[in-house]
């Protein structure tokens, strides 16, 4: 059996014909090379691969240079996150070895800070917090240090301050570092929160080391 995936006819092995594809990690590198795009498997696609996955992922997450649609591969959907930057964050970008041969995926520091980026892909800061307990022990500090330039001070303040909070002293005083000496306006933890600023739960805490304003403490999901 084949299925059509872009330009190319793929053949399915057996094993995967009640899915009517083949993962999508036999071929999306392939497919990114077709589009002419840099991209990376990412967020919790990535953080899975990485053996921080707290639940199954629905979805195969990828971030590329490009805004493209949703694909649907058989009963497999793949999703792409824009990044308009690259060479900011190339090195948490790695090789990952696949059954057909090899793609690009985002190591545990850039998926860690990706996650904070796009909390709406994330699946929203439960479930960040709930995989950052197996994804943080993997991350070093000095390369998240690296990576703490291409990313937005805010993100950098929600999530150093959720790794404070989850014990992982060492991540969140490295994020400090890269935020000493810059001015931090107050960011809200959970932005999905004051969407109708009528209807905002009350301020619970103000935290001024990280300068986060939490209306509702993340819980881990069971």
């Amino acid at each position: 059996m084949g299925v059509t995936v872009g330009c190319e006819l793929t053949v399915v092995p057996p094993q995967y014909l009640s899915l009517g594809c083949p993962p999508p990690a036999w071929f999306i590198d392939e497919l990114m090379r077709h589009e002419g795009r840099p991209y990376y498997v990412g967020l919790l696609k990535a953080a899975e691969l990485h053996g921080a996955a707290h639940h199954a992922v629905m979805e195969f997450q990828a971030v590329a240079t490009k805004q493209l649609k949703p694909i649907k591969a058989g009963r497999t959907r793949i999703s792409f996150t824009f990044r308009k930057d690259f060479a900011a964050i190339k090195c948490g970008i790695e090789d990952y070895k696949t059954e057909t041969g090899m793609m690009k995926i985002s190591s545990p520091e850039l998926t860690l800070l990706d996650l904070f980026r796009y909390p709406q892909a994330a699946g929203g800061l439960d479930t960040i917090l709930s995989v950052l307990g197996e994804l943080a022990p993997k991350a070093a500090p000095d390369k998240l240090c690296e990576l703490a330039d291409g990313f937005e001070r805010a993100v950098l303040q929600r999530a150093g301050f959720l790794l404070e909070r989850s014990n992982f002293a060492p991540l969140a005083d490295t994020l400090q570092k890269a935020l000493s000496g810059k001015p931090l306006p107050w960011v809200e933890l959970d932005r999905s929160l004051i969407r109708d600023p009528d209807l905002a739960p009350p301020i619970l805490e103000q935290d001024k080391r990280w300068r986060v304003i939490v209306r509702r403490i993340p819980e881990r999901d069971e």
